[in-house]
Order: structure tokens, then C-alpha cells, then sequence
């Protein structure tokens, strides 16, 4: 039996050592957190009465009095260790039990050792913090900052808009149609004249329901609604393709991202207003430029010629003119760049049925799967002419002109809340 005993107590150690992974195991040491804390403190809160009494004996008493007592409290507090450390110590046995002994005094220091790593990380450790963790950490304040900034200034941006647009109209009726009306065939001034003020229309109307529609909210009274996670800053259900607006500080329907330039989040039922005004304000952007292309290398000319020795005997109300001209060319020509290269951007978004959020999810969630041998397929996605079709809210063939080539201000199909999952079993699907 003597020969069994240090077999049978080596596998009782494997054993408990193989079920510190286990949960049972670490649902243990989350209870006794709790426990191992206030023995802490109450062990620091009893030093310090010691040390405070013997300070006030010391001073009250004289000096034999003053050491004999020093000396007792010392003996209470070895006795008091010496207690506390007596459940981690082995007790004395026979010979043949030193094997036994050595064993439970490792699993023993092994408790322990497990129960302090688990107290410091329970003061900083997550298992659910990784590098995307630490860099929202990091970077937090810069977040706060932007999200306020962009709040602040949003009404700064669209006021920015709406006097660049406005110099733009002016310059035009100013310098280039009375250009057109003078140097253009009849047929030609009545292509400009319908052209410039159908895309001038569609840009107004459009920027207006973009910046005033609400891109849909989740109810948060209603909470029988199909979700697929809780926001975590809302605190309330989360519909499939909703996204927390930190600028808003809400819950969006489809968000596709917070436009500063509408002071508004780009929503269900504000994207078609949004990618509408993308398309004509490039549209009319393109016009303008090409338009005004002979009036500004003329007043470039102009220019250069002011400053040449000795200068063109030029008024200054030429020089503003041609001033006006060379702003007007300029500006129309750079949004035209920036804003075209952000509607293709849209354009090919739409194609495959993501928005700017869903892109980067989905990327992530393509390659993750890639490495297990399998492939990624948007559920939303509908073929392109159905994406669309499901974007502008066209039913039938007459809807591509009175929906999409003229002011309407209909809704888009669906609520937002619950959408149509395309499925196929040839092709599976992971979500």
C-alpha cells in the first residue's frame, strides 16, 4: 500500500492540474476573487492597527513596559502569520510519506500561485482585449475629439456648401451665359439653358433631402423587433445592417457613414437623396468646366499679361471679371475630381449591396474564411440591376425617368429594419 500511495497521489495531482483549464476550475477562482480581496484588506487593516497601537503604548509607557508590550504584539502577529500560513504548510508524518508530503506541497503552492496570477490580471486582464482594443484605447481621445468637432462643425460645412454653390450660379449667369447667348447657335443656347438648369434643380433638391431626411432609426420602444445583436451604447436591439453613429450618438438604419458635408448620417432612407446629389453635383460640376473652358484660358491670359512690363492697360473691373472666371474654373474643376472619384467609390458599393461599413466587415470576414478552406457571399447582395433597382426604388420601366431623372421624393422600399436575404444551396453562405 506503501508502494501504491505516491502513484495514486501523482495521478491526483495530474488530475487537479488538468482541471485548472477547466471552467469548474476557473468558475472557482472567479468566486473565491472576492474572498482572496477582502483577506488582503483586512490583513493590511489589522498591520496597520498593530503598528498604531504599539506606537501608542510605546509613548504612554516607559521603557520596559513600552518593550514588553512591542514584544507581545510581535508574538500576536508571528502567531497570526503563522496561523494564516498553516493551511499552505504539510504537516509532519512518517518517512514513507515524504513522497506524499513533496506532492501536496506543490499542489498546494501551485494554488496558490494560480490564485495570485488570477488577482493581478483580474487588475488589468480581459479575455475579450486584443490589438483592436488597445488601439481604440490609444486612440479614444482623438475619437472624442473628431466626433465633436464634426458635430460642431457640421452646420459650418453645409453653410460652406451652400455659399460655394451659390458663387457658382452667380459667376454662371453673370459671365458664362451671357458668352453662350452671344457667341452660340440657337439650338446650342437651348441645350445649356434645359442642361444646366435641370442638373441645377437636381442638385438642390437632392442636397435638401439629404441633409433634412432622417436616415432611420430602430424603435426603442418596440422591443420585439428582429435584431441580431444589442448596441452597446444605445443599450437597445440592433437590426441586421445597423451601425452606431458616434456623432449622432445613435443607432442608424444602413448606415453607410456621417457625412459632415450634410451634417447628417447617410442612412436608409436618405441614401438615394445622398448618392443622387453625389451624381449631379459631379454632373454639374463637369458642366461648368467645360463650359467656362475658353473663358478661362482667356482670363489666365489676361492675367499673365497684367503683370508683364509694362502692364496691359486693363480696368479693374476686367481684372475682376476675369478673376471670377479663373475661381470658377478652378473650383468646378477640383470638386469634379474629389467628388467624382467619391461617387465611383459609391457607384461600385452599391454594385456588390454593401455600404462604406459593411465593405470593411465584410473584407475581414472574406479573408478569415478564406484561411479556413470556405467563402464569403453577401446576403444582400441582389445581382447588380437589383441592387439598383432596390436603391432608387424602381417598380417598373416609366420609374427610371420619373424617379431617377427627375425630383421625387418617394421612399425607398422596405422598412429597414427586416430585408430580403438572397439564399442559394449551391453557394454557402457564412454570416
Amino acid at each position: 500500500m506503501l508502494l501504491r500511495k505516491p502513484h495514486f497521489l501523482q495521478l491526483r495531482l495530474e488530475v487537479m492540474v488538468r482541471m485548472e483549464t477547466s471552467a469548474m476550475v476557473r468558475l472557482r477562482y472567479e468566486e473565491l476573487l472576492f474572498y482572496a480581496a477582502c483577506v488582503c484588506n483586512s490583513w493590511c487593516v489589522f498591520l496597520c492597527v498593530c503598528v498604531c497601537l504599539e506606537g501608542r503604548v510605546s509613548r504612554k509607557g516607559g521603557g520596559g513596559a513600552g518593550v514588553g508590550m512591542r514584544q507581545g504584539c510581535r508574538r500576536q502577529l508571528s502567531r497570526a502569520m503563522l496561523r494564516w500560513c498553516r493551511p499552505f504548510c504539510p504537516s509532519r508524518g512518517r518517512v514513507g510519506e515524504g513522497w506524499g508530503n513533496k506532492l501536496w506541497t506543490s499542489r498546494r503552492f501551485l494554488e496558490l500561485w494560480t490564485y495570485s496570477k488570477l488577482l493581478l490580471k483580474s487588475l488589468f486582464y480581459n479575455s475579450l482585449n486584443n490589438s483592436d482594443t488597445l488601439l481604440d484605447c490609444v486612440f479614444e481621445p482623438v475619437y472624442w475629439i473628431v466626433d465633436n468637432v464634426t458635430r460642431w462643425f457640421g452646420v459650418v460645412f453645409v453653410c460652406l456648401v451652400v455659399l460655394l454653390t451659390t458663387s457658382v450660379v452667380v459667376i454662371v449667369y453673370l459671365y458664362v451665359l451671357p458668352t453662350i447667348f452671344s457667341t452660340y447657335p440657337a439650338h446650342w443656347i437651348v441645350w445649356h439653358l434645359c442642361c444646366g438648369h435641370w442638373l441645377l434643380v437636381m442638385v438642390v433638391f437632392h442636397y435638401y433631402k439629404a441633409t433634412t431626411t432622417s436616415p432611420g432609426h430602430p424603435p426603442k420602444e418596440n422591443i420585439t423587433i428582429p435584431s441580431v445583436s444589442i448596441c452597446k451604447k444605445c443599450i437597445s436591439p440592433k437590426p441586421a445592417r445597423t451601425h452606431h453613429c458616434s456623432i449622432c450618438n445613435r443607432c442608424i438604419l444602413k448606415m453607410d457613414h456621417h457625412c459632415p458635408w450634410l451634417n447628417n448620417c447617410v442612412g436608409h432612407f436618405n441614401h438615394r437623396y445622398f448618392f443622387s446629389f453625389c451624381v449631379y453635383m459631379t454632373l454639374g460640376c463637369i458642366y461648368c468646366s467645360v463650359s467656362s473652358r475658353n473663358l478661362f484660358l482667356e482670363a489666365y491670359s489676361a492675367i499673365e499679361s497684367y503683370y508683364e512690363t509694362p502692364p496691359a492697360a486693363d480696368t479693374f473691373k476686367t481684372n475682376t471679371d476675369y478673376k471670377c472666371i479663373i475661381y470658377l474654373w478652378v473650383l468646378t474643376s477640383s470638386v469634379a475630381v474629389a467628388l467624382g472619384g467619391l461617387t465611383l467609390w459609391h457607384t461600385i458599393l452599391i454594385c456588390r449591396g454593401e455600404t462604406s461599413v459593411e465593405r470593411h466587415i465584410n473584407r475581414n470576414e472574406t479573408k478569415r474564411l478564406r484561411e479556413q478552406g470556405k467563402r464569403f457571399r453577401n446576403p444582400y447582395h441582389h445581382g447588380t440591376m437589383k441592387n439598383w433597382k432596390i436603391l432608387f426604388g424602381v417598380e417598373k420601366r416609366s420609374h427610371w425617368v420619373t424617379r431617377v431623372l427627375f425630383p421625387s421624393g418617394h421612399l425607398p422600399s422596405g422598412d429597414g429594419i427586416v430585408w430580403d436575404c438572397s439564399y442559394t444551396r449551391r453557394d454557402p453562405l457564412a454570416i
